[in-house]
């Protein structure tokens, strides 16, 4: 009977030492195996064309936003910009885009000044305003101009999330508007 007692305890001990490291836990909402967010097909901002397969061997942080954006926008490059600080080397393995909502305003010369104003690294793709609209879709991100009296003319109302793909190209985390840069870096670092 000792004998059975011993066996069975080890296999318990096998088992739990195969893989007893704990799971991290994501500060992100994980959405792995999504079934939407799978690609895009535009030009970056120094002209190329660029897909998601593009980017496969870097964990890619994708933001859809516009350049005139008063608030939201720069506050998510910025918070980027600072995760890609706290990863330090490990930033190199990490690949932040921003896709424009507003390709009438962002051309390819205001993105070229504006994304890799945050950071030299940061990639800004546009195209024309159906190809925008069709990769919005494909993200389930909401946009709407509103038209408003000003320098400007109009703001765009928009869905405010970045998307999180590892470096084999599938989605595996969304971040909701706000993350702070050490969560986002944390996150990264998990799914790196």
């Amino acid at each position: 009977m000792k004998k059975i007692l011993w066996m069975v305890l080890a296999l318990c001990l096998c088992a739990c030492g195969a893989d007893n490291k704990p799971k991290a836990t994501l500060v992100g909402t994980d959405i792995t195996g999504a079934d939407f967010a799978k690609d895009f097909n535009l030009l970056d901002h120094q002209g190329e064309k660029r897909q998601l397969k593009d980017y496969l061997g870097k964990t890619v942080v994708l933001f859809f936003g516009y350049t005139h954006c008063p608030d939201v926008c720069p506050t998510t490059m910025a918070d980027m910009a600072n995760a890609m600080k706290l990863l330090g080397e490990e930033a190199n393995k990490v690949q932040v885009i921003f896709i424009t909502l507003d390709p009438e305003r962002d051309t390819q010369e205001v993105l070229a000044k504006y994304v890799p104003s945050f950071d030299k690294r940061f990639v800004g793709l546009y195209g024309n305003a159906a190809q925008i609209a069709e990769t919005a879709k494909t993200y389930k991100v909401f946009s709407e101009k509103q038209v408003e009296a000003g320098k400007s003319g109009y703001t765009i109302d928009h869905s405010a999330g970045s998307f999180v793909y590892d470096k084999e190209g599938k989605i595996r985390i969304y971040f909701k508007y706000g993350q702070k840069p050490n969560e986002i870096a944390s996150d990264l670092k998990q799914i790196m």
